[in-house]
């Protein structure tokens, strides 16, 4: 049975990520970044100037909402830096070779304009019940936005995500932390699947206020210790650094030559594993993060400027010291006890543990259980939304409870197979909401125009006071 399932998954998994999907996934990124004038380059400073530049700066928020827009971010954050930003690219490495880590910046760069359109959309076409209950995300902007003959669509997307919720952001993450415990603790991965179950369901049975509150605490503090043993070890092996770096590039054009125990890479195989573990890493075309963006206090378009440094910060830096430690600390290729290349987490920790000995296996190992432990939490409320957009409000707890079983089965199941359905559902989820965003392009270019436009009328105003 289990070999039935590995080739029906293996099958779809060839169409979903063929390169049919990898110009539609792509190519929106680009046709995005064309509608939006090239903003997430041209724009950047103000882009932060009006999301993360703001964070601090007191005043009562007026707009309607759920949360703030930094929990937003930083819950959409705690879904998107996750074991991708571990395992995610060290797996990407093993089987792209080097190459693939610069396609994972390619996809990122036009994956910023992706995502703040799904951030966007997801608020500006976000639905609020009479008793101030909100929902958004992608099946609110397709019905809404390109009408209910689209409702078809929106059915597939959130049946599609409904069932990735149980993979990327659920068994993954479970399956990575419990195996981490095990090789470094020696803890049995049903313990650690117990333990999980009590720790997601204490914070996702109380719903997205309980799980923002909680993301905006761990999110910023887990992302900048990682950053900075990540940094140490560059900074030691500093020479390296460029080497590395030309390695990347040279390698995203030419095949990988064999190392040790790892068997090369065509330049095929960089494209399609950088681009299907950047999207992993930073959901950008997965449209997951508009469910959370559409509860912000906030307006449409401002709430897309933190969807741009959401997937800068995920790819540009976090996924990129990842590889960087990887490839200067001479890890790649390293076989186990039994002969098997080393991949995952278990190769970024070996990663660590060289570039830091004594401390840097802890790093990862305490790395992996926050970020594995937020993307759960924020996965769980997209699912939420999912089936409850399927099935209505009466879903909701059943859901949470079952979500909670499933932390426990991906503890003790079997990784590989689990990564290779999570990339399937990605694929499946993704397609709906590309679709969309093409279709709504028109809309994001005229939100651009409104929002600008109304900078210089505001600014007009402030310099007519000041004259009079």
């Amino acid at each position: 049975m289990l070999d039935l399932i590995i080739a029906a998954n293996n099958w779809l998994n060839g169409i979903v990520w063929g390169p049919p999907f990898m110009i539609l996934l792509v190519g929106t990124g680009i046709y995005l970044t064309i509608r939006l004038g090239f903003f997430q380059f041209r724009h950047l400073g103000h882009a932060w100037k009006h999301s993360f530049g703001q964070v601090f700066r007191r005043g009562a928020n007026t707009e309607e909402g759920t949360i703030t827009p930094f929990q937003a971010v930083t819950s959409a954050m705690a879904a998107t830096i996750g074991v991708g930003n571990i395992a995610g690219v060290a797996t990407a490495i093993v089987l792209g070779g080097p190459g693939a880590v610069f396609w994972m910046w390619m996809v990122a760069l036009v994956g910023m304009a992706t995502k703040m359109a799904e951030a966007t959309l997801g608020l500006k076409y976000r639905h609020v019940d009479a008793d101030g209950h909100v929902s958004g995300g992608v099946f609110y902007y397709i019905e809404k936005g390109l009408g209910s003959q689209w409702k078809w669509l929106a059915v597939l997307y959130a049946f599609f995500a409904g069932l990735a919720a149980f993979g990327i952001g659920n068994m993954v993450q479970s399956n990575t932390l419990a195996q981490s415990a095990a090789t470094g603790f020696g803890i049995p991965t049903w313990l650690t699947g117990i333990v999980l179950v009590f720790l997601v369901g204490a914070v996702t049975l109380g719903g997205i206020s309980r799980i923002a509150v909680t993301a905006e605490k761990i999110v910023p503090v887990m992302a900048v210790a990682y950053l900075v043993g990540s940094l140490g070890i560059l900074a030691i092996h500093i020479t390296e650094v460029w080497g590395a770096l030309t390695l990347i590039v040279q390698h995203a054009f030419q095949p990988a030559s064999a190392v040790g125990g790892f068997a090369g890479a065509s330049v095929a195989m960089a494209v399609r594993y950088g681009i299907a573990r950047g999207i992993f890493s930073n959901e950008a075309g997965l449209g997951s993060a508009s469910i959370v963006h559409a509860q912000a206090r906030n307006q449409p378009f401002r709430q897309g400027f933190w969807g741009v440094w959401e997937v800068f910060i995920d790819t540009l830096v976090v996924c990129t010291m990842t590889a960087l430690v990887i490839l200067v600390t001479g890890v790649l290729g390293t076989t186990d006890e039994s002969g098997e290349v080393v991949t995952g987490a278990v190769l970024t920790s070996q990663a660590f543990t060289q570039g830091l000995p004594g401390l840097g296996g802890y790093v990862v190992l305490i790395a992996i259980i926050f970020f594995a432990y937020t993307t759960m939490l924020t996965w769980n409320f997209y699912g939420e939304k999912s089936w409850e957009y399927l099935f209505g409000r009466r879903v909701v707890m059943p859901y949470r409870v079952l979500f909670l079983v499933f932390v426990f089965l991906g503890s003790v199941g079997a990784l590989e197979l689990i990564w290779d359905i999570a990339d399937t559902f990605n694929g499946l989820m993704a397609a709906p909401n590309l679709v969309a965003l093409v279709l709504l392009g028109g809309v994001m270019a005229k939100e651009k125009l409104a929002y600008f436009n109304q900078l210089r009328d505001k600014a007009a105003r402030a310099e007519k006071r000041r004259r009079d």
